[in-house]
């Protein structure tokens, strides 16, 4: 474990340093392509990072840190896009913006949030959660998949609002929540584009959804150019989750998890197709019809195509 964690150190000291050249001298250089090649060495850096350790736990906290979300933050950068633009007032906070799952919030006021007792109530239920589930191995196959989702979202919860709240006090500045609710989504549109970690959809919609629904604009209507947006991002997300999986098990990618984010990505551009026409306008469903259907249809693809690989 000692050795796990000097790897860990030296990984993300690797990384800091390598922030810390694209906030000294590739923001120096005009923004388009010549940063972009400036920042891709980092880049390539950042994919490689993970595969120096072996502890799922190290290896997960590189993995979703530096490959996924802080590549694309710095190729955003490269074009001054998305959350690192405009350039942080300091180093520190250029380095946490970029390897953190953070974002600075630009409208503190524009959020209604949940009470902060709401967390107290999160963080018991998944005491008693985590109890029930992990120390009883004798649990029903159907309840157990019930839970698993509940369990994946409260972890993830606490974990990052903890370090939301760290990175409030560290950086002195407002920042985003990592969820918004997702457990009250009505719509599949709802889930993954306002409630499911708002912040990477947002670095998604920059940096996948705008380039490629500009391409296709000039390709077909813009009707048609935004679902194919949609789409292509829904497929990306899968791709990265895929390579989550081989930085983790280091083999070969079963592809389940595209087949997943794929499929939420077809029907969920099937949903907002729908809503467009005459008769989506005409047919409104109950908020709670509507919530039953997102909420089952999530539970069931999560159930066939998520949980099994991640587990």
């Amino acid at each position: 474990m000692d050795d796990e964690l000097n790897i860990f150190i030296k990984v993300w000291v690797s990384a800091i340093i390598s922030v810390t050249y694209s906030y000294y001298l590739s923001s120096r250089i005009k923004a388009g392509v010549l940063r972009l090649l400036s920042i891709t060495p980092v880049c390539a850096l950042f994919f490689l990072l993970p595969l120096f350790s072996s502890s799922k736990i190290f290896v997960s906290i590189t993995a979703f840190c530096l490959p996924g979300l802080a590549s694309l933050k710095l190729i955003l950068f490269a074009f001054d896009q998305g959350p690192l633009f405009p350039l942080p007032t300091n180093l520190t906070r250029f380095i946490c913006f970029t390897c953190l799952p953070i974002k600075l919030q630009k409208n503190p006021k524009s959020q209604n949030l949940f009470p902060k007792w709401v967390f107290g109530i999160k963080v018991a239920i998944y005491g008693v959660m985590l109890k029930l589930y992990c120390n009883n191995h004798n649990l029903p196959r159907i309840m157990r998949l019930g839970l698993r989702p509940w369990h994946l979202y409260l972890e993830l919860e606490i974990i990052l609002a903890l370090l939301k709240f760290l990175a409030t006090i560290t950086l002195g500045c407002e920042l985003e929540p990592i969820f918004n609710e997702p457990y009250l989504a009505t719509s599949l549109q709802d889930f993954w584009g306002r409630r499911w970690n708002p912040m990477v959809s947002s670095i998604l919609r920059s940096g996948i959804y705008a380039p490629l629904r500009r391409v296709c604009g000039r390709l077909m209507s813009s009707d048609r150019a935004r679902l194919i947006g949609f789409l292509a991002t829904f497929i990306v997300s899968g791709v990265f989750h895929e390579l989550m999986h081989f930085y983790l098990t280091r083999e070969t990618p079963s592809w389940e998890l595209t087949v997943f984010f794929t499929l939420n990505g077809v029907c969920t551009v099937v949903e907002m197709a729908v809503k467009r026409t005459k008769f989506g306008l005409r047919w409104q469903v109950r908020p709670v019809v509507s919530w039953l259907l997102t909420m089952g249809f999530l539970y069931l693809t999560t159930a066939l195509l998520f949980f099994d690989p991640v587990v």
